[in-house]
């Protein structure tokens, strides 16, 4: 077996937050065949702080500045910081793999980009399921993609959607649809909410294509989404009930373990997945 096949890949990490800080911890206990190098966040000391302890820290650096340290840089940053981040990474022909794929949606010219200079980007199936299905499925025919999203009212807090609207969920006592449209408008109305609505759009068959419900609902605990595909080769019916992150209840705990996951996959003798 050739020595690239043993090589170990580096690793660097944009945002320790809710989920940056998990895939952080993950790498640094051991994912074979990766190691985590750098890491960047908006307070450069509490960043330091957080990775202090670990076994091996990484450095410390800006956002600008990893992908001079890293084959891979993961991006977990707040989606504001999306755009300068797939520059400086897509530009020095590294991979990117971001949970902002709604900030994606918006510089879809990083693709072009990536194929320019042997970079890529990597889109973690993150808070949604069925992937690998939808993408077998947009090999032939889809005729439509239909999304039905329901959080709790906490959970989508601060949408600009319903700041320009002023649309007020403070004591809703029953389910109430705050949103219809496509995965376009949605992932620009809830940048914080619906990046799960993007990526399958990005998988499937298009954003502006793909219908998008968006429902406040007191009734459930849990970020839920049902997911309709109409293909030539098959018809999906998915749902997922996500597990509200304590930290921040607009992101289930499902996406950090999928993009460690995503992660774990790139460099494992054996991948099951599309």
């Amino acid at each position: 077996m050739s020595t690239a096949a043993h090589a170990t890949r580096s690793v660097a990490i944009a945002g320790l937050g809710t989920i940056g800080l998990k895939v952080a911890r993950a790498l640094d206990q051991g994912i074979p065949g990766l190691r985590l190098s750098a890491v960047a966040g908006r307070d450069r000391d509490k960043t330091a702080t957080a990775v202090a302890g670990f076994a091996s820290p990484p450095k410390v650096v800006d956002s600008a500045e990893l992908a001079q340290h890293a084959d891979i840089v993961v991006d977990c940053a707040p989606s504001a910081a999306f755009s300068a981040l797939g520059d400086a990474v897509i530009g020095a022909g590294k991979i990117l793999m971001t949970v902002n794929a709604g900030a994606l949606l918006r510089r879809l010219d990083l693709v072009d980009k990536a194929r320019a200079s042997g970079g890529q980007v990597i889109v973690p199936t993150g808070g949604l399921l069925g992937f690998d299905a939808v993408r077998a499925l947009a090999e032939g025919t889809i005729t439509r993609v239909t999304m039905i999203t329901r959080k709790p009212p906490n959970g989508l807090d601060g949408a600009p959607y319903l700041v320009e609207r002023g649309i007020s969920l403070k004591g809703l006592n029953e389910p109430k649809r705050v949103f219809q449209g496509n995965a376009t408008e949605g992932a620009k109305g809830f940048p914080a909410n619906v990046n799960v609505a993007a990526a399958l759009g990005l998988a499937g068959i298009g954003p502006d294509r793909t219908t998008l419900e968006i429902w406040a609902d007191p009734t459930v605990e849990r970020n839920t989404h049902t997911i309709e595909v109409e293909g030539d080769t098959a018809r999906l019916t998915m749902k997922i009930e996500n597990v509200p992150s304590e930290e921040n209840p607009r992101t289930g705990k499902i996406v950090a373990p999928s993009v460690i996951a995503c992660l774990r996959g790139m460099t494992a003798p054996l991948r099951v997945s599309t």
